[in-house]
């Protein structure tokens, strides 16, 4: 029912004045607005700008090693640019790069997912806001101190690991291990997901912590266990920050170098076992033959790098989609 009806003298609603009219009209436009509306849109089109300048220069020197290579760019498994002819290839970099993060993805994905629930979901407060701060820092250490700590802790401990993989996994022939030092894609997979853990956890946890309380409520009001309300409203709330959360680990990985250099032997073949040394990653290659390359084999590095450059684009580009088809069932209109 109408109040004024209830209240016959009760006084009418103000009505906007032509003045009050007139300035808010002029709010969307006043200078300040209009000085943020050029800074922002001035700062998104100079990001592109910088995007297409380094692909540009990329595409350039790879364009000037391409074309004296007298070997297959992406097949070859030679590296040789400063010789007569100069020969070279991106097959052993591409499997090593490829290879390595989705060994580190797959280990630090569900483990930083189980770290985050458990902090929003099961541990006291207590337990988990030091927990939540140790995780931060993580995320904080340099590569390079991951890198030494890998070298002097992680692989002379991994013998063990690689002993029990070969007993039990070793007739698959890619779990098979020959006694070599443990410095193999493996190895560097398992000290990605250490490095990308701290990242996925801090995002995959602020989304959890997003979730509305109403959803929870009702489930538990169902009935549901709390496995069942984290079944059916937490993860499905929460998919596309994870898979946002996951690209950004697995950006990291991709293009990890120092500690990749320190615990990897690199070699130009690829072994169907990932346990025995040898392999490589675009960034670990650039890193360890830039200093001493010729001109051509800067030139041929470059090249590597803009592959490295398409796979990251390519990467962001699939989980942008992703998180596009499965915006309806994140929760986030809700």
């Amino acid at each position: 029912m109408d109040i004024s009806t209830q209240n016959p003298t009760a006084p009418p609603a103000p009505q906007p004045t032509g003045a009050e009219d007139k300035r808010a009209a002029r709010g969307a436009t006043r200078p300040g607005d209009r000085i943020f509306l050029g800074l922002s849109r001035g700062s998104g089109i100079f990001v592109l700008v910088i995007m297409a300048a380094i692909a540009a220069f990329l595409t350039y020197r790879a364009a000037l090693a391409i074309s004296e290579n007298e070997a297959n760019f992406f097949t070859t498994f030679e590296w040789n640019p400063s010789g007569v002819p100069p020969k070279f290839g991106i097959a052993v970099l591409v499997f090593g790069t490829i290879v390595s993060s989705v060994i580190a993805m797959a280990i630090a994905v569900p483990i930083a997912v189980g770290i985050a629930l458990f902090i929003t979901h099961y541990a006291p407060r207590r337990l988990g806001g030091p927990i939540a701060y140790v995780i931060d820092l993580l995320a904080a250490v340099p590569s390079i101190v991951y890198g030494l700590w890998g070298a002097l802790v992680l692989v002379p401990n991994l013998t063990g690991l690689y002993g029990w993989l070969d007993t039990y996994l070793g007739w698959t022939g890619v779990l098979e291990w020959n006694d070599g030092a443990p410095r193999s894609l493996f190895t560097v997979g398992i000290l990605l997901a250490i490095m990308i853990l701290p990242i996925i956890t801090n995002v995959s946890r602020e989304v959890f912590r997003q979730v509305p309380r109403m959803h929870e409520e009702a489930a538990l009001a169902l009935g549901a266990t709390r496995w069942e309300v984290i079944r059916m409203s937490v993860l499905p709330f929460g998919r596309s920050g994870v898979i946002s959360a996951s690209m950004l680990g697995l950006g990291r990985a991709l293009g990890e170098t120092m500690a990749v250099a320190m615990v990897l032997s690199p070699s130009l073949d690829i072994s169907a076992s990932l346990l025995d040394p040898g392999g490589g990653t675009f960034a670990q290659n650039i890193a360890s033959k830039f200093n001493e390359a010729t001109p051509m084999g800067r030139d041929a590095l470059i090249a590597s790098g803009l592959v490295l450059f398409v796979i990251t684009l390519l990467v962001n580009g699939a989980a942008r989609l992703i998180i596009a088809r499965r915006k309806e069932y994140s929760g986030a209109n809700a």
